[in-house]
C-alpha cells in the first residue's frame, strides 16, 4: 500500500535559494471531494495522474502513475477545472532529508512552502533556518484547497490566521 508522511512549512526567507531554476509544476484536479482527489500534475516533462485519499494525521494513501504528457496536457485543458495549481519546485538537502521548497506562481503567487517526506509520524525532523510556522495539517495550504481558495484571495480579504507566508520569525 502506497503511503505519503510529509510535514509542510511556510518558507520566511530566501537562505535556501542557489541558482537552481527548479522544475515547473502544472496540476489540477478530476476529483476533490473531502474523502478522495484525483489529480493530474505536469512536471517539466514528466506527467502523473495521482489519487490521494483524506489526512489522517501526516498520513494519507498515495497512488502515483505516470502517464503520456500529451494526455494529461488534454486532461488538464478539458476536465480539470481553473485554476489550476502552477509552481515552480526546488529540491535542497537539508539535515539528512530533501526538502521540496515550492514557489506558487498564478493565483498563489507569493506563497512559499516547504515540505519533507517521511517514512514514519514520528520521524524527527531537524528544520532548516528558512523554514517558519508548520503548516502541515492546515488545510488552507493543501494543493487542492489553493486550487479552490488561492493565496492572492486571502491577501485581497485577509488571511484568516492574521499570518502570511512572509513570515520572518519563527
Amino acid at each position: 500500500m502506497a503511503r505519503e508522511i510529509e510535514r509542510k512549512y511556510l518558507v520566511c526567507n530566501d537562505s535556501w535559494r542557489s541558482d537552481d531554476d527548479g522544475v515547473l509544476y502544472r496540476q489540477g484536479y478530476l476529483k476533490s471531494d473531502p474523502a478522495c482527489l484525483v489529480r493530474i500534475r505536469i512536471c517539466g516533462e514528466h506527467a502523473f495522474l495521482a489519487v490521494k485519499s483524506l489526512l489522517s494525521g501526516l498520513t494519507r494513501l498515495e497512488y502515483e502513475y505516470p502517464i503520456p504528457r500529451a494526455d494529461a496536457e488534454e486532461m488538464l485543458e478539458r476536465l480539470c477545472p481553473r485554476p489550476w495549481i502552477e509552481k515552480r519546485r526546488r529540491r535542497v538537502r537539508y539535515g539528512g532529508l530533501i526538502w521540496e521548497i515550492d514557489e506558487f506562481l498564478g493565483d498563489n503567487e507569493g506563497l512559499v512552502l516547504a515540505e519533507v517526506e517521511l517514512e514514519r509520524e514520528d520521524q524527527p525532523v531537524s528544520e532548516p533556518p528558512w523554514t517558519g510556522r508548520e503548516v502541515s495539517t492546515d488545510s488552507r495550504y493543501f494543493n487542492v484547497n489553493l486550487a479552490r481558495n488561492p493565496y492572492r484571495t486571502w491577501k485581497r480579504y485577509g488571511d484568516p490566521s492574521g499570518e502570511t507566508a512572509s513570515r520572518t520569525d519563527k
